[in-house]
């Protein structure tokens, strides 16, 4: 049985003067975690188990980020994360700061559930 992707969620988190890419990555996963619900686990009957979460995390410098613990951080689900080129470093001339800005996809996918759904 092959997994169906059953949602996908996008988030954003920064840091705005530690240049701490980790944190700003798990805010991001954060934010796009707090715009989800998944009730299909209690209508099914299905396992938390049962779901692959992958998550994508975009940042200027990757190799600053620890994935495993993105990964300790989710709350359900057996989970991988990638960290990624991406994401926007803001630098302030005035300030010497720079803003850290990181991006999130959070997908996840179930086994198939074709053919286990009646129309109401």
């Amino acid at each position: 049985m092959t997994d169906q992707r059953v949602i996908i969620e996008m988030g954003m988190g920064n840091d705005l003067h530690g240049m701490d890419y980790q944190k700003a990555a798990r805010r991001a996963i954060e934010d796009a975690i707090r715009h989800s619900t998944l009730p299909i686990f209690e209508s099914t009957g299905l396992s938390h188990t049962e779901m692959r979460v992958q998550v994508t995390v975009g940042v200027q410098e990757p190799d600053k980020i620890d994935c495993d613990a993105l990964v300790a951080g989710l709350p359900r689900g057996r989970a991988t994360v990638q960290a990624i080129k991406g994401g926007l470093n803001v630098p302030n001339a005035e300030t010497g700061d720079t803003a850290v800005v990181a991006t999130a996809a959070v997908e996840a996918f179930l086994p198939s559930q074709s053919g286990k759904w009646k129309p109401a």
